[in-house]
């Protein structure tokens, strides 16, 4: 089902009262993060089930312990219409420090921003009330235009997102049933350039070990004991460097078990994007890539596994000069995991990695920081075929594939959860500042957005 013109032009003719609603969701400060915040989270909360309400969805506020979730619900136009659950987040990042926003971060305003084109400012505009409000404004105006939605459609709005999501694994658990649906769609992504619009196939999973190692029974005068006595931080470092070989593969056994090599084709379409290691590096004034050699940056950010040493620490490190030799040394070590990367069972090996080069009369414990498996949207996926054209109809340049070299966490519950797959498409950019202050949504993001969801719901429906 392709959309019909009359939903692109009830958009277009209202987008002044679409950025009216957006903006009174962006004047409610429901920052998750800080108790004092509290009330408005469940007042954004509520908003959202008032306006979805307004236009048909049966939806309601639920309870958890932290903040609530927004469940809305609205029938297909018939029993065996295809079913979706589209998931946003409500709340929003502190606003610390204030002095440097240009105007109330809670006013929200039509600017000129620095290239030129107008955008939405204010905190929530592009993480994530902007996002959230394109699909609201798409079912809106499938319902004025033609009456109904062109599929069943399940809403998920989170409070707690920018605060750790404490209350989203039980919350699914215990409402499995009733949120299972196909495919899950989810906003909380971007584009590659404002003109190119991009679906996320893949992101990376992530494993955390704090690692330290224990030698003399106390800190010893390196006068005394040093070339006698196992020093840490010697130990530590070897392990760390034993982790990459010359060429930057990882070395623990089993590393690469269930990674698979990216298609041709795909890593062709990445290569067309233009970004070279040259240019990458030079924003951040490095220039000689580091990694696994033959490979491109985007491959490697992208679609590639990875151990990163995140902290070290040990010894004295004061101010001054101080000859000990410590009792303990101590690194923050994380993995990024790709395809079908076991988090337990690369844990494990981790392990069994650094014990095999602890001397005898050492021994290293480890702390757990969380651990999540990498997504992986099938490159001949139907869903992302419909996804692509629908996107394609709406933009000045073709939709691109990419991925994503952080997590969604969400997307891996709502896998391992609920059994589904998710069409993670988004239109933020990357100088948008969500997180900081000055935060901005353009406003072509905003208006074609909306008429972009129209047209995958359309898709999708097909």
């Amino acid at each position: 089902m392709s959309v019909p013109a009359s939903v692109l032009s009830t958009l277009d003719s209202g987008l002044d009262a679409s950025l009216d609603r957006l903006f009174e969701l962006m004047r409610i400060p429901s920052i998750s993060t800080d108790p004092a915040y509290t009330a408005d989270c469940r007042r954004a909360a509520e908003w959202l089930v008032k306006d979805l309400t307004s236009i048909g969805f049966t939806a309601s506020v639920r309870d958890t312990t932290g903040h609530p979730m927004v469940v809305a619900h609205h029938a297909g136009p018939s029993a065996d219409a295809p079913h979706y659950l589209f998931y946003g987040h409500y709340d929003v990042q502190p606003v610390d420090p204030l002095e440097l926003w240009e105007n109330d971060p809670f006013t929200p305003k039509i600017k000129t921003g620095t290239s030129g084109r107008k955008v939405i400012s204010g905190r929530g505009a592009a993480d994530d009330k902007g996002q959230l409000m394109t699909f609201v404004e798409a079912c809106r105006a499938w319902k004025a235009a033609t009456g109904a939605l062109p599929c069943a459609l399940t809403i998920l709005f989170e409070g707690e997102e920018e605060s750790g999501s404490p209350s989203l694994k039980p919350f699914l658990a215990a409402n499995a049933a009733e949120l299972k649906a196909d495919f899950a769609l989810v906003c909380d992504t971007g584009m590659l350039d404002h003109e190119t619009p991009a679906i996320c196939t893949g992101l990376r999973g992530l494993v955390g070990e704090e690692i330290v190692v224990h030698a003399a029974n106390r800190d010893l005068h390196s006068g005394l004991y040093g070339g006698a006595a196992a020093n840490p931080i010697h130990i530590l470092s070897r392990v760390l460097a034993d982790l990459h070989d010359a060429d930057g593969r990882v070395t623990i056994p089993g590393f690469y078990d269930g990674v698979d090599e990216t298609p041709r084709d795909v890593l062709a379409s990445w290569d067309k994007l233009g970004r070279t290691a040259d240019t990458f590096l030079a924003e951040i004034g490095l220039a000689i890539p580091a990694g696994e050699k033959g490979r491109s940056v985007l491959e490697l950010t992208w679609a590639r596994p990875t151990v990163e040493v995140n902290g070290i620490s040990g010894g004295y490190a004061g101010k001054g000069f101080k000859t000990v030799i410590a009792a303990q040394a101590s690194a923050k070590v994380s993995f990024r995991l790709v395809h079908r990367q076991n988090p337990e069972a690369l844990r494990a090996a981790f392990r069994d990695f650094v014990r095999a080069r602890i001397p005898a009369d050492c021994s290293v414990s480890f702390q757990e920081h969380g651990g999540s498996p990498a997504i992986q949207l099938p490159y001949d996926s139907p869903l992302l075929a419909k996804g692509k054209a629908a996107l394609a109809a709406e933009w000045p340049k073709a939709p691109v594939m990419v991925a994503m070299g952080g997590s969604i966490p969400i997307v891996g519950d709502f896998q391992s959860m609920l059994g589904m797959d998710s069409l993670l498409v988004g239109f933020g950019l990357p100088d948008d500042r969500a997180h900081s202050p000055n935060e901005k949504y353009e406003l072509s993001s905003f208006q074609k957005g909306q008429r972009s969801w129209a047209r995958i719901l359309g898709a999708l429906a097909a």
